[in-house]
């Protein structure tokens, strides 16, 4: 006996449902993708120099987003701190701030947008030794409390990353 049904189990309805699923799952999962590229780094540069407290309190401890980020040499290392240059991401994005050395006194006469000063220790002498630290003080504001802060230090002579880190303040 012979039937007139088809022996297919083909639906076109289910089959056009299926691919635009398929398709919106994908397009959502590029978006995620997308959208976290920012905060994504290069996780082989090594930790050096770490940020260990952003502070948002003026010296009296009221809260006026200070902005004020201690570094510390975390290393094994000391480095010329006149051949050092940083940049600074916050979230994901970079900071138009400019801190074209972290040698105190050089960084005096220099253009550095957006960072009312740099000290401590690290940047007084010649080099940033291990266990010292250096402060920076952005301009108000620039830090607010959950903010992803990245800080990256290279080399002036080959333009080489040295060393990310990474910190919530």
């Amino acid at each position: 006996m012979s039937s007139c049904r088809s022996e297919k189990a083909t639906s076109p309805a289910m089959g056009i449902l299926l691919m635009l699923a398929i398709t919106f799952i994908l397009a959502a999962l590029v978006l995620l993708m997308m959208i976290q590229l920012p905060y994504q780094f290069d996780q082989s540069v090594p930790e050096i120099f770490k940020i260990t407290k952003i502070r948002h309190v003026d010296d009296y401890d009221r809260l006026t987003y200070d902005s004020r980020m201690m570094v510390m040499n975390a290393g094994e290392t000391g480095y010329k701190n006149l051949n050092l240059y940083a940049l600074t991401y916050r979230n994901g994005d970079p900071l138009e701030s400019s801190i074209k050395t972290v040698n105190g006194h050089n960084f005096i006469p220099t253009h550095h947008y957006k960072i009312q000063n740099l000290g401590g220790q690290g940047s007084r002498g010649t080099t940033w030794d291990p266990g010292e630290l250096i402060f920076i003080d952005y301009s108000d504001k620039t830090f607010h409390p959950g903010d992803v802060v990245t800080f990256e230090v290279y080399d002036v002579e080959t333009d080489q990353i040295i060393s990310r880190h990474t910190y919530t303040a």
